[in-house]
């Protein structure tokens, strides 16, 4: 049944992965399930991003808001609101998707750089609300020590629970993006004006699909709570947005897995190479020329089309 979804050999190699990280938190030290983790977390938001980035076409230049505001609705909800937190945890990818709605109904009326920009505005509006409101938020010192459930208050609590919302979301995403759906969105990101003459509402599928980014956006800011049990302003700064765009292009935007290596390949970087060198970001910029010059897809991008099954030769006498 499997094998109707997703070809065998990728099949096995998921499982491998599989296998390996369950075993993991059993073998590793506790600050490599800690990388781990992280890795999660900021796999599901750079994925998040590239269902509008790399299969709707659309330039959201400020995806971070949406993450923050994730995290901090679950953050405000327990700690200010007295929420148990499962239902606090429910809500904030919700109040994520709410405000992806309201921020992609304003620019969606845009295109391209015009949309990314006015996107930038109303996300950092939000920041400087979150930043402003000390009373509320905590300010500039963010929320610190947030309680949670004991079973998760362990790293190895935390990374049982991340792993299984992300392959939760991985699963979802991917169907998202196998669905009429996600074919319609991919070919309005390759001729938008051709679907328009067909009779697709452009501007309401991208919509959705910005609902949707923000929606899984949410759920890594949770995974974030979850794991680090604090949440501060810079979750929700711009330059932030650059990073998991970065990631993006690392891992191939064109791809399903690409922001996943993305992801992993800068968490690494920054945890291992930062070590030696504060200048890490170097290394990063050096690598990411080289990649446009060399693989301009990605990563994974390059990898899909190095072992990409070969057609057969129907010309042949």
């Amino acid at each position: 049944m499997f094998t109707d979804i997703i070809e065998t050999r990728w099949l096995v190699v998921a499982l491998g992965v599989l296998a390996s990280l369950l075993g993991a938190p059993f073998i590793a030290p506790e600050f490599y399930t800690y990388v781990l983790t992280l890795i999660f977390v900021t796999a599901i938001l750079a994925m998040s991003l590239n269902l509008v980035l790399g299969y709707g076409g659309i330039y959201q230049f400020h995806h971070a808001a949406f993450y923050g505001v994730g995290a901090y609705a679950a953050a405000l909800g327990i700690t200010k609101m007295g929420m148990p937190v499962w239902l606090a945890f429910i809500l904030a990818p919700l109040i994520a998707a709410f405000a992806g709605l309201v921020i992609g109904w304003f620019c969606i009326r845009l295109t391209r750089l015009y949309f990314g920009m006015l996107q930038i505005s109303l996300g950092s509006l939000i920041w400087v609300i979150v930043l402003r409101w000390s009373a509320f938020t905590s300010g500039d010192d963010g929320i610190h020590g947030i309680p949670l459930p004991a079973p998760l208050e362990t790293i190895n609590g935390a990374y049982f629970l991340n792993l299984a919302i992300a392959l939760g979301c991985l699963v979802a995403m991917y169907f998202v993006i196998r669905s009429p759906f996600g074919a319609t969105l991919q070919a309005i990101r390759d001729n938008a004006a051709r679907c328009e003459a067909v009779g697709i509402n452009v501007r309401n599928h991208q919509l959705a699909a910005i609902v949707i980014a923000a929606f899984f956006g949410g759920i890594a800011g949770v995974m974030f709570v979850v794991l680090e049990r604090s949440v501060f302003p810079g979750m929700l700064f711009w330059s932030f947005s650059l990073d998991v765009f970065v990631m993006c292009l690392l891992g191939g935007w064109f791809t399903f897995a690409g922001p996943m290596v993305g992801a992993a390949l800068v968490i690494l970087l920054r945890t291992f190479a930062s070590r030696y060198t504060e200048y890490w970001t170097l290394l990063l910029g050096v690598i990411l020329i080289l990649l446009i010059f060399f693989l301009p897809e990605g990563i994974m991008g390059f990898v899909s089309a190095r072992f990409k099954p070969r057609e057969p030769d129907g010309g042949a006498a």
